[in-house]
């Protein structure tokens, strides 16, 4: 029996219709973010190529997509820890029959890709970090170069992470960063603009500079440092109220920038620079390029400029080598200069790096010691200094509600890491994304309770 054509067309474009639809509706992918604020930016943009592809994409989804790209962190032993037990994991739920593909990327995926590929074979394939080309390809989709200055975000809306170069030149002997994301590569300053105006326009408020290193950026391309001018361009954006410096390097400290943050009215009076130690031997030995006595000159210099600047720093306890009396040097230093934040980070033995070859002879329980007892000392500071806040009136930027609290931050304070503003929801309301005006009535170590100057009572 001969069957008509056109019965047989039409069957065609039914079945080819059920396939398509299956198609569209299994290629969802689940992108999961490890590690630091720079990779969530590389996250972002992943998920931008994807969308732009019409791909159906969840970040950090509690239901997996059938397709799992996993982007990595591998600066210490605790994050290198987290990324293998979440690939094993997603490995796992691959052999279950739950994911089809799956995809690693980051910096772990950087430094380890050879181990990785022979220990769990199970992921599809492995991806460094300057490799989105790469991985757009496997996924049979367009790389789309053209969106660089654009890319959805996973913050709340009114603030995003943007960063303005990637790698970083310092040889710091207890760093890692230089073997996994390369030589310091900064974005020219025309792209960085129009990527702070793509997230204007989608009702970014806030920008949050992050690099490896703030301070080196323009050398490469401008040959010279160029961030001061980076920030007046910045500063003409409409709609970008908050602008944030993260991570600067404290050794040749350029000027203009302090001038820049003194000057320009959008610019936050913070500063996040990672000091990582005060006693001079140590500093010698992390390669840092700088003594205690140049760091606190360039403190006066940077709060005699800006008074009232928020300076937020990291120590690193247990280096090799670290004696008592030296880590006492640490502590006096931090308890003398009281830094408006403060964070602690053990060290971590890490391959490859300056440090490695020298024995790593300070315990862990020492490290954990020397840890809590730099952050009591740090706990005081900062609920003094909270206290001397009481009364006073700032503008509050507003994240989020929690519970009974609408939590926000004032310019001295950044996402996650710092002070929050506690809003008592069941007496005031305020919407998420504004700036409020408050007025401090009480506070705590890492806490402030504020209320609005001008709202409606609940």
């Amino acid at each position: 029996m001969r069957l008509n054509p056109i019965y047989i067309n039409n069957f065609a474009k039914i079945i080819y219709s059920i396939l398509k639809t299956k198609k569209i509706e299994r290629d969802k992918v689940n992108v999961i973010t490890l590690g630091c604020s720079k990779n969530l930016v590389d996250s972002e943009n992943i998920i931008t190529q994807l969308e732009h592809n019409d791909f159906s994409v969840s970040h950090n989804s509690t239901v997996d997509g059938n397709i799992v790209i996993v982007n990595t962190c591998g600066f210490i032993d605790l994050a290198k820890e987290e990324s293998i037990n979440t690939i094993l994991e997603c490995a796992e739920e691959k052999k279950a029959g739950n994911i089809e593909k799956l995809y690693v990327t980051g910096c772990l995926s950087q430094r380890y890709k050879d181990d990785l590929e022979k220990e769990i074979p199970e992921v599809d394939a492995y991806f460094g970090t300057l490799e989105l080309p790469g991985l757009m390809s496997v996924l049979e989709a367009d790389y789309q170069h053209e969106l660089l200055g654009e890319r959805s975000i996973s913050t709340p809306k009114h603030y995003a992470y943007m960063k303005i170069s990637e790698g970083c030149n310092r040889t710091c002997s207890f760093c890692a960063i230089p073997l996994m994301r390369g030589k310091h590569i900064s974005k020219p300053i025309e792209d960085l603009v129009r990527e702070a105006k793509n997230l204007a326009k989608i009702g970014v408020k806030e920008i949050m500079l992050i690099a490896q290193e703030l301070t080196y950026y323009g050398l490469d391309i401008y040959k010279k440092r160029a961030l001061s001018e980076l920030l007046e361009a910045l500063q003409e954006v409409e709609g970008i109220e908050w602008i944030r410096l993260h991570y600067a390097y404290p050794s040749k400290f350029p000027e203009d920038v302090i001038d820049a943050i003194a000057r320009l009215p959008k610019v936050c009076n913070y500063l996040d620079i990672p000091l990582q130690h005060a006693s001079d031997a140590v500093l010698f030995r992390m390669r840092r390029q700088i003594t205690q006595a140049e760091t606190r000159a360039l403190i006066g210099k940077l709060r005699e400029k800006v008074p009232g600047i928020a300076v937020r720093t990291t120590m690193l306890v247990g280096y090799p080598g670290e004696t008592e009396e030296e880590f006492q040097e640490l502590c006096d230093f931090v308890q003398d200069m009281r830094f408006e934040r403060l964070g602690v980070f053990r060290y971590s033995h890490e391959e490859n790096t300056g440090a490695y070859d020298v024995e790593d002879d300070v315990s862990d329980e020492i490290k954990a010691d020397r840890a809590n007892r730099l952050m009591d000392i740090q706990r005081t500071i900062s609920y003094e200094l909270n206290q001397e806040k009481i009364g006073m009136e700032l503008p509050v930027l507003v994240d989020r509600k929690e519970g009974q609290y609408f939590v926000g931050r004032t310019e001295f304070d950044s996402v996650d890491v710092d002070n929050e503003v506690l809003i008592d929801a069941t007496k005031y309301f305020v919407r998420i994304g504004d700036f409020v005006d408050v007025v401090i009535e009480d506070a705590e170590e890492f806490d402030l309770y504020a209320k609005p100057l001008d709202s409606k009572a609940v």
